[in-house]
């Protein structure tokens, strides 16, 4: 599941410099610490990561630096 960054998570990245772009949900179990994740060959750098329930966690994504 992908859908774009809420406003409340692009307001705080902004003000840590971050530049949020989407938050992807997925099993927790296929996800195995990686910090740059492609979609529709844009590559986007994971800066947060966040464990929810029912074994799914979500991964908070922004444009990669020079992309």
């Amino acid at each position: 599941n992908v859908r774009s960054a809420s406003a409340a998570e692009w307001f705080e990245g902004g003000r840590s410099g971050l530049n949020p772009a989407y938050t992807v949900t997925m099993f927790r179990f296929d996800y195995s610490g990686e910090t740059v994740l492609e979609l529709d060959g844009v590559r986007y750098q994971v800066y947060r990561t966040y464990e929810t329930r029912n074994d799914l966690i979500e991964l908070h994504v922004q444009r990669e630096a020079g992309a």
